[in-house]
């Protein structure tokens, strides 16, 4: 289970006279249970790259608490990353590199022994779909190709817990088919899944709860039937921009 409560982050911008303080995240709330598939959505700029950075300790919360398991992501970082796979909005790979080695490296930078280590990536190759892809150099991979090696990076120490923004951005329709099914036997491995996406038709089949973010703060937390009996509209999407655009509605 991953817990925020009331996480709060301010960054500074500019220099001198043009220096200014912007608050990015203002209070943002939400419980993110096992076996299941959480959404945070959100318009650009809401916070949700943001809170997903504090979840995964990248950037320390100015307020509030967050709990990735029974980990406090201030006071107890590393046992947090021990225990969470991130797929974040920057995929870089090492091009230099075949798929195989790039997972290779950060398995073993996870601990992982040699033998253990070789059956997960040829394990992960084959549910992600690209076995014929391990021995060669990432170089002039497609953007699906990068994802799908870079999500078996985030997964190959098998955590219980996983952080995904955007995933399906810049996907083509097989790409993105794969990976859904992916997040989906995880999910039915019991692992707890946050993904951030801009994609209402993905999320209303995937997700069993939405977590709606504006203005840096938690508007909505519930299940998808929950959001649309709040706004009285018969789609995510038009619940979604009801809320987050047009509603004044307080904080859930």
């Amino acid at each position: 289970m991953i817990r925020a409560t009331g996480l709060t982050k301010s960054f500074v911008t500019g220099w001198g006279a043009q220096r200014a303080v912007v608050q990015a995240v203002r209070g943002v709330s939400f419980v993110a249970p096992d076996g299941a598939i959480t959404a945070l959505l959100g318009p650009n700029g809401a916070g949700k790259t943001t809170t997903l950075r504090m979840l995964s300790t990248l950037v320390k919360p100015d307020g509030g608490r967050a709990l990735v398991g029974a980990h406090d992501v201030v006071s107890q970082p590393e046992a947090v990353r021990a225990d969470l796979g991130v797929l974040s909005d920057a995929r870089g790979l090492y091009t230099r590199l075949s798929a195989r080695e790039n997972v290779r490296y950060y398995g073993a930078l996870r601990g992982l022994d040699a033998a253990r280590l070789e059956a997960r990536i040829d394990e992960l190759a084959r549910l992600l779909e690209f076995e014929p892809l391990l021995e060669r150099r990432t170089e002039g991979f497609s953007t699906g190709e990068r994802l799908k090696v870079a999500l078996a990076r985030a997964l190959v120490h098998d955590p219980q817990h996983v952080l995904l923004d955007e995933p399906t951005n810049g996907l083509d329709v097989v790409s993105a088919r794969a990976l859904r099914r992916m997040l989906l036997r995880l999910k039915e491995a019991g692992k707890c899944l946050v993904f951030s996406s801009h994609v209402m038709q993905e999320v209303e089949a995937l997700c069993e709860r939405v977590v709606v973010v504006a203005r840096g703060q938690t508007l909505h937390e519930g299940t998808v039937a929950e959001l649309k009996a709040r706004t009285g509209r018969d789609s995510l999407e038009d619940a979604f921009v009801h809320l987050a655009f047009e509603g004044r509605e307080g904080a859930a």
